[in-house]
């Protein structure tokens, strides 16, 4: 068993470390505003995208404080980069629930999308198959198990790049000269 785990973590590493040759599968779900959002707005636009839901009790609140704050610099050095957050517990966070933990953020939403509208099963796959990331909602919890990334998307849908933004400001600093390269 222990065996298992460690292949299965260093396969995880592995595939972190590769760089997405593919742009991304095409995608429509329902926003905090409980509008249909997808690639189609988001086509020919850098985006970031980070995965999060309102009962976390542990990273998510950190990482929603981090991308107000750089939704705020986006608006400041007048950047335009749209925000999407995909729940990892889609049965628990409806729109109205996606639009009330934003509200403990931010009360602009004109460039950030908070995203439910599917199931379980498809939020794990789609994690998995289009970031490399994990998702999992075990049965005997109401905390839901996922990766804590933010990822820089450019305007063909491609993942450039990953950051772990609750390390600091330094990540903060580069993603936004990352950002500032591919505008």
């Amino acid at each position: 068993m222990k065996r298992l785990l460690l292949l299965t973590a260093a396969v995880f590493l592995i595939l972190a470390g590769c760089n997405q040759s593919y742009a991304m599968e095409e995608f429509t779900f329902k926003n905090q505003n409980g509008q249909e959002f997808g690639t189609e707005n988001l086509k020919g636009k850098v985006w970031i995208a980070d995965f999060i839901f309102t009962n976390c009790t542990t990273v998510c609140p950190p990482m929603s404080v981090n991308m107000a704050a750089l939704q705020k610099e986006f608006k400041a050095e007048e950047l335009d980069v749209q925000i999407v957050s995909f729940s990892v517990d889609p049965t628990v966070d409806t729109p109205e629930k996606l639009k009330e933990y934003m509200g403990q953020f931010t009360d602009d939403d004109s460039n950030w999308n908070m995203l439910t509208g599917f199931s379980q099963e498809f939020i794990e796959k789609f994690a998995r198959e289009q970031f490399q990331a994990i998702v999992q909602k075990p049965k005997s919890s109401d905390q839901v198990i996922h990766v804590s990334k933010t990822y820089l998307i450019d305007e063909n849908g491609k993942i450039k790049k990953e950051y772990n933004l609750i390390q600091g400001e330094k990540q903060e600093e580069e993603l936004i000269k990352d950002i500032k390269k591919m505008l």
